[in-house]
């Protein structure tokens, strides 16, 4: 009996009673959703915020306002220095040097004595000549001697008036032998003098490239003598350019910074164009107080400023470059009386110090950012530092 009860009291349990169907409404499904929505609200943390997200804050960066200032029209080159008293050494005759008399390196005046060649040999052959010169003045005494005395025979009826005319032609070529011999004389004793090469002008004596024992002839090169007093540079200007050249334009020589030394006017222009580079040589005379810092044949920076013009200028560090195009920012009004950041082409010159020359772009009055352009993109937000 009693496990038929229990039989009969599970079969109960495991039956689960049907309620009712409650009956759905539109008021009963609109209270669900706002039911719904509490409770997503309230598991979300709370309501949703107002607006979307929070505009980034302007980034301070430095403003300048373009300014136009005077900008000089230039050209640089690289010039050759020359100078107008340069001179190269080389012997008048052959021989063998004996003596090197000066150091490279030296300061020189005119006749100063350079290098002595071997010359043994002329000053035998120009004794040999004195010598000739003797014995032509013994027989010009003799014949003037002969002469007087035939020209009294001659009057006393002696001798016939042929043999004092004989005399007298014996004369005159005794007369031209010493004349002769007395010229060979000065040419060997100027031939003589050629053997001692002495400096042709005042100032610094070169390379010596001969030894003392070297065979030299009248094509070797002993040395060079440069007057650093007189230089002048040597500017090779473009024909595109070189219409532009005029006497008096001033000349810039510039040292490895860039910067000026001395500026000089131009003082030569060359009426014809060198055929092989097809350009004009410009000449500039050199002032005395640059001349120290620069020598002979030397290369030198050099700019020809062709004239001044109304300009702007940038710095070099507000510009950038992108697939070959320069850049750079300006600060512009914005919404709400904010500055933003508007990305600029322009198109940039020659370099001048720290700046660029700006050609187009750009203008006046412009609010060029010249710090922080790092950090910023076209429409940024800014403000000024």
């Amino acid at each position: 009996m009693a496990s038929q009860h229990t039989t009969a009291t599970r079969t109960a349990y495991s039956k689960p009673r049907l309620r009712p169907a409650i009956p759905v409404t539109p008021a009963l499904a609109m209270s669900a959703v706002l039911a719904l929505t509490l409770v997503s609200g309230c598991r979300g943390g709370g309501a949703a915020p107002a607006g979307g997200p929070q505009a980034p804050p302007p980034s301070a960066v430095k403003i300048a306002e373009l300014a136009a200032t005077p900008i000089e029209d230039a050209s640089e080159y690289i010039a050759t220095l020359r100078s107008l008293r340069s001179s190269t050494v080389q012997p008048e005759v052959e021989g063998i040097i004996t003596r090197i008399l000066v150091k490279a390196g030296q300061q020189v005046k005119t006749g100063t004595p350079l290098v002595q060649i071997n010359a043994e040999r002329q000053r035998a052959a120009v004794s040999s000549t004195e010598a000739n010169v003797a014995g032509a003045e013994a027989d010009v005494t003799y014949w003037q001697q002969q002469s007087k005395r035939l020209a009294a025979l001659v009057e006393a009826g002696a001798v016939s008036k042929a043999e004092y005319d004989q005399s007298l032609n014996s004369l005159r070529t005794a007369e031209a032998r010493l004349k002769a011999q007395a010229a060979q004389v000065r040419e060997g004793r100027v031939e003589l003098a050629y053997y001692r090469v002495d400096a042709p002008q005042n100032g610094i004596v070169g390379d010596i490239p001969v030894r003392a024992g070297d065979r030299v002839t009248t094509s070797t090169v002993i040395t060079t003598i440069d007057d650093r007093q007189g230089l002048e540079v040597n500017i090779q200007v473009p024909l595109d350019r070189a219409t532009q050249a005029r006497l008096g334009l001033p000349v810039q020589i510039l040292d490895n910074d860039g910067k000026v030394v001395a500026t000089n006017p131009i003082t030569f222009i060359a009426p014809r164009v060198d055929d092989q580079t097809q350009t004009v040589l410009v000449k500039s005379l050199l002032r005395e107080r640059a001349a120290a810092s620069v020598r002979v044949l030397q290369f030198v920076r050099t700019r020809i400023v062709w004239r001044e013009v109304q300009g702007l200028r940038v710095p070099v560090t507000a510009v950038v470059r992108i697939s070959g195009q320069y850049f750079c920012f300006v600060a512009e009004p914005g919404q709400g009386g904010g500055l933003v950041a508007r990305q600029k082409p322009i198109e940039v010159g020659e370099v001048a110090g720290n700046d660029y020359v700006v050609r187009s772009g750009l203008k006046a009055g412009d609010k060029l950012i010249v710090s922080g352009i790092q950090k910023i993109g076209d429409g940024a937000p800014v403000r000024a530092e």
